[in-house]
């Protein structure tokens, strides 16, 4: 097409969100990380998508000019350890699923989330440890068909919402 035509498509920046029919009922939960950029990207993405609620553990601390308005959007607990967290969790009816590379894991293309869910995500490093695992329901594995080995974790988090929100796409 040329310059001078016009497009059929118009760029909209700062489109109002879509609005969800009911409330997700998804929490993301993160283990201890290493770099507060990528805690800052899971709160934006978590954002993004609806999520009213991030737990993070450890010396967590959430940028505000990373996770833009999902700093003030979205409820952020801070908790020290993840165990007791996966613990309550478990007593608030949410179903556990862990996002790691593990024996017994299910594919992401073909998992089905329940509604009620918490998506764990393990540090960037070590994953989630023998402990942490013992605590989940489920386990979702996302295909690598390339080096390095595995995806970042706010990466592997903005995978695992979307394909999260694709099933439930009103809320």
């Amino acid at each position: 097409m040329a310059e001078s035509e016009s497009s059929q498509f118009e760029h909209l920046r700062h489109k109002a969100p879509w609005a969800l029919e009911r409330e997700r009922e998804a929490v993301a939960v993160c283990a201890p990380l290493r770099s507060q950029v990528n805690l800052a990207r899971i709160v934006r993405v978590a954002g993004g998508f609806g999520l009213r609620r991030v737990i993070c553990c450890g010396n967590a601390k959430v940028r505000a000019k990373v996770a833009r308005d999902a700093a003030t959007t979205v409820e952020i607990e801070v908790h020290r350890t993840l165990p007791p967290v996966l613990k309550r969790l478990r007593e608030e009816g949410y179903t556990l699923i862990g996002v790691e590379q593990s024996t017994g894991a299910s594919c992401l293309y073909d998992f089905e989330f329940p509604r009620r869910a918490a998506l764990v995500f393990g540090n960037e490093r070590l994953g989630l440890s023998p402990e942490e695992l013992a605590y989940l329901d489920q386990v979702v594995e996302i295909p690598v068909y390339g080096l390095p080995y595995s995806f970042n974790v706010a990466t592997s988090a903005a995978m695992v919402l979307y394909a999260y929100c694709r099933q439930y796409p009103k809320g």
